[in-house]
C-alpha cells in the first residue's frame, strides 16, 4: 500500500487544515480589535476625557489658583460689574432715576455716533429691559471673574467694550442697509430700540475665554446658545449676541497668532545667547609664545616649561656604583 507523503510535520504542506496558531479569522480581529484598549472606542474615549481635562485645567484650575494667590483683588472688575448692574437697576425703578440712567447709559441706533459712544460704556451696567436682572447678574460675575483671573484687569476690560462697541456699531450698519441683503438689513424703526445691558460683554468674554484657553464646550454652549437664541426670537439683542461671538473669535484667533512671533522670537533670543556662553570647560594650557628676534636662545629656551627627565643610562649606572665601591 502507498504511503502517501506529506508535509505534516514540517508545516509546509498546502492541504492542512487551520489550527489555533493560525489566529482568528478576519472579522474576529476586528471585533477584538474594537474592544481591546487600544481600539477605536477606547482611543475616542481618550481623546475626549484629554480635552474636558484640558479645559477643566485652562478654565476652572488655573483660574482658582489665581483666586488663592491674588485673594478678593482679583475679583475687582466683578464686583465693580456686579454692584454696578444693581446700582443702575435700582436707580431705574424710581421716575427721576430713570431719567438719569436714560440719560447716561441709554444707547440707540437713532443717536448721533459721539453721543451713543459717550454713553457706550455706562450702557454695560443698564440692565436690558427684556432680560431678567438677578440671573444675568450671575453670568455677568462668573463672567468678569474668570476674565480678570485668566487674562488680567486689561485685557478683560479691552474684550468686553470692543464686543459691545462692535455690536453697537455694525447695528447702525445694518440699519443703514435697509430690509433684505439676505437678511443681514434691519428695518428703520429699530434704531428706536434701547440698546443697554451687559450680555453682549458676557458673551464676548466667554467666547474669547474659549478660544485661547481652547475650551471646546464653553466655545459650543455660548456660541451654540447664540445661535439658537438669534434662530427662536430674531431681535436686536440676538444680532448683537452674534457680533460679539464672532469679534471675540477674531480677536482671541489675533491674539494666538501674535502669539507666536512672540514665542518663536524669546526661543531664537535663549538659543543665541546658549550660543554665546562656552559649552566646554576652558583650555588653562596654552602654548608657548615663539620667542622673538631680540630674545637670544638661551632666553627662549628658560621660557619653555621644562619637560620629563631622561631615562638613566645603564652604562653610567655602572660606573658610579663601580666608583662608589672604591
Amino acid at each position: 500500500m502507498d504511503e502517501r507523503r506529506g508535509d505534516v510535520g514540517n508545516g509546509h504542506g498546502h492541504g492542512r487544515a487551520a489550527g489555533p496558531a493560525d489566529g482568528p479569522p478576519p472579522s474576529a480581529a476586528r471585533d477584538d480589535a474594537r474592544g481591546r484598549p487600544g481600539g477605536t472606542l477606547h482611543r475616542f474615549v481618550s481623546f475626549v476625557a484629554r480635552i474636558l481635562r484640558s479645559e477643566w485645567h485652562g478654565m476652572v484650575v488655573e483660574p482658582f489658583r489665581q483666586l488663592l494667590s491674588r485673594g478678593l483683588s482679583g475679583l475687582v472688575l466683578a464686583f465693580v460689574a456686579a454692584f454696578g448692574v444693581i446700582f443702575f437697576h435700582a436707580i431705574a425703578q424710581h421716575p427721576a432715576g430713570a431719567t438719569v440712567v436714560r440719560l447716561t447709559g441709554g444707547v440707540k441706533a437713532s443717536l448721533p455716533l459721539p453721543l451713543a459712544l459717550l454713553r457706550t460704556p455706562v450702557s454695560l451696567y443698564v440692565p436690558a429691559l427684556d432680560l431678567p436682572v438677578w440671573a444675568g447678574i450671575t453670568q455677568l460675575f462668573l463672567a468678569f471673574a474668570l476674565a480678570e483671573l485668566a487674562l488680567g484687569r486689561a485685557r478683560t476690560l479691552a474684550i468686553a467694550y470692543i464686543t459691545t462697541l462692535a455690536g453697537t456699531l455694525l447695528v447702525r450698519v445694518m440699519i443703514a442697509m435697509g430690509p433684505g441683503w439676505w437678511g443681514l438689513g434691519l428695518p428703520p424703526k429699530t434704531g428706536q430700540v434701547l440698546d443697554t445691558g451687559p450680555s453682549a460683554a458676557v458673551v464676548g468674554l466667554f467666547t474669547y475665554l474659549a478660544v485661547v484657553r481652547r475650551a471646546p464646550v464653553v466655545f459650543a454652549l455660548t456660541g451654540g446658545s447664540m445661535v439658537w437664541e438669534s434662530v427662536a426670537e430674531p431681535n436686536l439683542a440676538g444680532r448683537e449676541h452674534l457680533i460679539a461671538v464672532a469679534t471675540a473669535i477674531v480677536l482671541g484667533l489675533l491674539q494666538e497668532r501674535g502669539r507666536r512671533p512672540l514665542r518663536a522670537l524669546t526661543v531664537l533670543l535663549h538659543s543665541r545667547r546658549a550660543d554665546g556662553r562656552p559649552t566646554v570647560a576652558p583650555d588653562l594650557w596654552k602654548p608657548p609664545v615663539p620667542p622673538s628676534s631680540t630674545e637670544t636662545p638661551s632666553m627662549a629656551e628658560s621660557s619653555v616649561l621644562p619637560g620629563p627627565p631622561d631615562p638613566p643610562d645603564p652604562a653610567n649606572r655602572a660606573r658610579d656604583s663601580r666608583a662608589q665601591l672604591r
